[in-house]
């Protein structure tokens, strides 16, 4: 009967390799999510806009962005975009070492966004219209309504949602294995290979997933808990 290697993941070569992966894959989480909420914010704003064509132009990222498979952003970003560069800032891109990892940023990035978009734009609706009324009514323009009345009251619907898309970005951080970035799945993949140990590099990559994925879900439970939504 074959027997768990322990040795493999607790020490040596491989255990680097394992970690390292992991450090990696949640350096992509923390970089991704920061970049994609801002992103997020901006796009749930122009969903909401006065102006028709800001309107559009936030649907037209939505559904552009969300109705494509994450792989297909993964692989245009790193294979198709550095096409449309110019051939210096190209080639300073691939020697720099770093094409793969922002490629995954990018794309992981843009793919959360839209549908956090989603979910703060849900959190401004539902707040009473009555609140954005007040606020024009005080002199405020959109933006510093937004700002100033509507935004504070619709964090606490939002925030639990996001979490929960946290929690898809986290999981969705394994495809950026498919261009080359060494996260956890591609250094899994490569201990299977050079050690033919299939359930001992695939066995600490899901757990590693696994617990990840159980604190950011332990977090949502402790927000919901701490900070209940209350009906309006």
């Amino acid at each position: 009967m074959p027997v768990f290697d322990y040795s493999l993941l607790l020490s040596g070569q491989y255990h680097l390799m394992l970690v390292g992966g992991l450090l990696l894959s949640l350096q992509l989480l923390a970089a991704s999510l920061l970049a994609a909420l801002p992103i997020a914010l901006v796009v749930a704003l122009l969903r909401l806009a006065p102006v028709a064509a800001l309107r559009w132009a936030g649907f037209a990222f939505v559904e552009g962005i969300r109705n494509v498979p994450l792989l297909a952003h993964m692989l245009f970003w790193y294979f198709g975009a550095p096409e449309l560069l110019p051939e210096a800032a190209k080639q300073w891109l691939y020697d720099s070492g770093h094409a793969e990892a922002a490629a995954a940023i990018v794309a992981l990035s843009l793919y959360t966004a839209a549908f956090m978009a989603e979910d703060i734009r849900s959190g401004i609706r539902s707040v009473p219209a009555v609140q954005m009324e007040a606020g024009r009514a005080l002199g405020f323009g959109f933006l510093a309504t937004m700002r100033r009345v509507v935004l504070p009251q619709a964090l606490r619907v939002t925030v639990p949602p996001l979490i929960s898309q946290s929690l898809s970005l986290w999981k969705n951080t394994s495809i950026a294995t498919v261009v080359g970035v060494a996260e956890l799945m591609y250094q899994a993949a490569k201990v299977e290979s050079a050690t033919f140990r299939s359930v001992e590099a695939f066995a600490f990559a899901s757990a590693a997933y696994l617990t990840v994925s159980l604190l950011i879900t332990g977090m949502a439970s402790w927000y919901h808990h701490r900070y209940p939504v209350r009906t309006i």
